[in-house]
């Protein structure tokens, strides 16, 4: 299982007790604005077990997030292997979602950059994609600062999203290993 260290974050196998402020933030609203709930105490527990399950086997995994000044979890950063049909699928997609506090700091893209290194480095990918709702600016801003590109022919409807769900139209961001 790989650590990853970058000069503010220890991306790392998740531990019992991340549960409970990662519990917290799923249920943040702000930092869930763009799903369309919040999670449940239940799925979040069910998405740390599949995470720490995919670290252990070393394969694509999200990384618990913790800051090194002080130890304290912010989150998660890393990569997943999405479970649903799209055109771009199958893929591996990086992603990041840290509590309201380490927002606006350049964590997200300083976490990410080190996944995209470990991704193209360890683990041998050609590309990382990475999505979301076309309203999340700030996820897209962090995807730009990765150096990952937008091509509007790419962009879909997540298909686990309703019809007329303001949700649904998601933008679509690739980066290649030969950058």
């Amino acid at each position: 299982m790989h650590e990853l260290r970058t000069s503010r974050l220890l991306l790392r196998q998740w531990r019992e007790d991340d549960v409970a402020p990662y519990t917290a933030i799923n249920a943040d609203r702000r930092v869930m604005e763009f799903f369309p709930r919040p999670f449940t105490p239940e799925e979040t527990r069910a998405q740390v077990e599949r995470f720490s399950t995919a670290l252990a086997a070393d394969r694509p995994g999200i990384f618990a997030a913790e800051r090194r000044s002080d130890a304290t979890f912010i989150g998660f950063i890393g990569l997943a292997v999405p479970q649903f049909e799209a055109a771009f699928t199958p893929c591996v997609e990086i992603g990041w979602r840290l509590a309201v506090e380490a927002w606006g700091k350049g964590l997200a893209t300083e976490g990410a950059l080190a996944v995209r290194e470990h991704a193209f480095g360890a683990l041998g990918l050609d590309e990382i994609v990475s999505f979301t709702s076309r309203l999340n600016l700030r996820s897209q801003a962090v995807m730009r600062k990765i150096g990952m590109t937008h091509d509007v022919d790419d962009d879909f409807d997540h298909p686990r999203l309703e019809p007329g769900d303001a949700l649904r139209p998601h933008v679509l961001f690739r980066l290649a290993a030969d950058r």
